[in-house]
């Protein structure tokens, strides 16, 4: 019996329809057109894209996107479509920002690992020195000034209307043609004084800023520079026009005619005497160029008394008093000596211009030229404590501060290294500086040793 059973059909695999064969029916049983969906045939739902309907929502109509449209629903709300945005109107107050809801970006510096890598350096106190300090303007400065300074600054005018007078007075000598190149580097020397005694009312004058690290003293150097290199151009001025003046006399032809009178025989100058009493009045009453004498010495006429001592004004004061003298001479030997007076007189503010350039530049370039420098270094080394000198380096900063800085190697006890700092500090200041109470430049010394045992 059961070798008559049926054998069972293994099942059949289903194979899908071929590509040009494609199923034409649903589970409905409904057969599809291919063209069923296209908007252009009749089967396509009406009231989709009616022509009304594609009019609206065409980018290219001016009803588009306004949320409008001719057919509604009946509870009276506006189709949606892709575009239908609503008009939003944007507050005028300012927006405030608020963390509720936002996360930030981690910072490493909250997370445990990063305590133990980044670590915050430690609080430095703030700076003892400001960044800048104002400037003071001109009304400031006019507002400043007391009765002292102004009354200086008025007899500084009337300097400079001397020297202008002196040289409306010259045409009859050339000696007293350079005397008024003198007398109106006097006036100006006096308006510099004048005007840094009242800069240094202000605080930006003395006190050190970031930006100005020693005040604004060195403007009154690079302002001495500027009078020296004045001084330098008006000396080689006399010149030239002593040589125009000895090949007039020698036959050739003037370049322009001169008329040379001069002060009667037996008289007076006036000229010279009001020379001689303004140049007095500000090398004691100002203390005309009292800074550029410190700075700059000369061996022959230190040891004259403090006006003739300086040099612009022994050069000043001895030209007028000679000037003084001219008219008791004959007419001939007037004329040799105006010469040889005049031009002793343009070599001479040459000479001097000379150095005042070269001091006054070193000493804007941070450096000194004083002598005495090898003597100190020498003293030093010649001392039992002092194993050698590895830097040592003089700078003037301005006329009233000088600073030196020394490197040394030493070798002793604690006492003698005081010693050493000491009597150290004490040769360059009594050296260099002219001791205490000598009137010389103020000097700052900083030493650094270097301890070696033995």
């Amino acid at each position: 019996m059961a070798s008559n059973l049926p054998l069972p059909l293994p099942p059949r695999t289903p194979t899908p329809p071929p590509d040009d064969q494609r199923a034409s029916t649903i589970t409905s049983g409904m057969p599809i057109s291919r063209d069923s969906l296209s908007p252009l045939k009749s089967s396509f739902p009406k009231g989709i894209m009616e022509a009304e309907s594609r009019d609206t929502l065409s980018p290219t109509r001016a009803t588009f996107g306004l949320g409008t449209s001719p057919t509604q629903n009946g509870s009276g709300d506006t189709p949606a479509g892709p575009f239908n945005f609503d008009t939003a109107v944007m507050a005028k107050s300012p927006v405030v920002k608020s963390n509720i809801g936002q996360r930030r970006g981690h910072k490493y510096k909250h997370s445990s690992i990063s305590h133990q890598i980044f670590l915050e350096p430690p609080p430095r106190a703030p700076l003892a020195l400001p960044n800048s300090l104002p400037i003071p303007t001109l009304k400031e400065c006019r507002s400043s000034m007391s009765k002292d300074q102004k009354t200086r600054f008025w007899w500084s005018l009337c300097h400079m209307t001397i020297a202008a007078y002196t040289l409306w007075t010259a045409h009859g000598s050339l000696a007293m043609t350079s005397l008024s190149h003198l007398i109106l580097f006097d006036s100006l020397g006096a308006l510099l004084c004048v005007a840094v005694d009242v800069l240094s009312n202000f605080e930006v004058w003395k006190r050190s800023s970031i930006r100005h690290p020693f005040g604004l003293e060195r403007a009154e150097v690079l302002a001495g520079f500027a009078m020296a290199v004045l001084l330098l151009f008006m000396g080689l001025d006399l010149i030239s026009h002593n040589l125009q003046h000895f090949l007039e006399k020698s036959g050739h032809e003037p370049h322009r005619p001169h008329e040379h009178d001069r002060v009667s025989l037996g008289s007076v100058d006036v000229t010279a005497v009001l020379a001689i009493s303004s140049t007095l009045v500000s090398a004691i009453g100002l203390k005309n160029h009292a800074r550029i004498g410190k700075a700059m010495r000369f061996g022959y006429i230190q040891s004259l008394p403090s006006v003739l001592s300086n040099p612009s004004h022994f050069l000043t004061l001895s030209c007028s008093a000679l000037l003084l003298l001219l008219p008791l001479v004959s007419i001939r030997i007037y004329d040799w000596l105006d010469k040889l007076l005049s031009g002793t007189i343009a070599f001479s503010m040459c000479f001097l211009g000379v150095r005042l350039v070269k001091t006054l530049g070193s000493m804007l370039l941070m450096s000194y030229s004083g002598p005495g420098v090898s003597e100190v270094i020498k003293d030093i080394e010649a001392d039992p404590a002092v194993i050698g000198i590895d830097d040592a380096r003089f700078w003037q900063v301005h006329y009233g501060l000088c600073m030196a800085n020394l490197k040394l190697r030493v070798s002793g006890t604690e006492e003698n290294l005081l010693r050493l700092r000491e009597k150290t500090t004490s040769l360059v200041r009594n050296r260099l500086g002219g001791g205490y109470g000598g009137g010389g430049q103020k000097w700052e010394v900083s030493l650094q040793f270097t301890i070696e045992r033995a």
